[in-house]
């Protein structure tokens, strides 16, 4: 972990179940991307609990992830959540583990700033290792929306 990082974006998901592993494919597009030194990528895939230093240890966290809300495929929201309640129903099949991590870092008195993309999706494909088309085609969109949050963040810090 970049100890002088500022920002973490976090990609959740599980690569072997199709587009619910759409935060791990964007995070992994990330890491071959420079970015700024007070901004670290990490594929967190379906480590749940275990990502609670990973987190903790950075003022501000972007996480995208998949999310079966019946909106259609590919469709991008951002929520700013404040407690474990404020996260979608159906955070897929990590759900469990990242709302017990934000649960646990909210007791302790050590949760970040939290910003999370959810991306629709229409299923959890078993085995399936790659994005539906209408996934895929919102890789850039995500980016788009997370930069801008991004320096969002970067220009708040730097005036304050």
């Amino acid at each position: 972990m970049k100890t002088n990082a500022d920002i973490l974006i976090l990609g959740i998901g599980n690569l072997l179940m199709g587009d619910e592993g759409v935060g791990v494919h964007f995070a992994d597009s990330l890491l071959k991307e420079s970015l700024p030194p007070d901004v670290e990528v990490l594929d967190g895939g379906t480590a749940g609990i275990q990502l609670m230093e990973a987190i903790e240890s950075h003022r501000h966290v972007l996480i995208v992830d998949a999310t079966l809300d019946g909106l259609p495929a590919g469709t991008i929201r951002e929520i700013k959540p404040r407690f474990t309640s404020d996260y979608p129903a159906a955070m897929s099949t990590h759900d469990i583990g990242l709302k017990d991590l934000i649960s646990g870092l909210t007791l302790l008195g050590r949760q970040p700033e939290i910003f999370l993309f959810v991306v629709s999706i229409d299923k959890v494909q078993p085995l399936e290792i790659g994005l539906s088309p209408a996934v895929d085609a919102v890789l850039g969109d995500i980016k788009e929306k997370v930069f801008q949050r991004m320096e969002k963040i970067r220009s708040e810090n730097s005036e304050g």
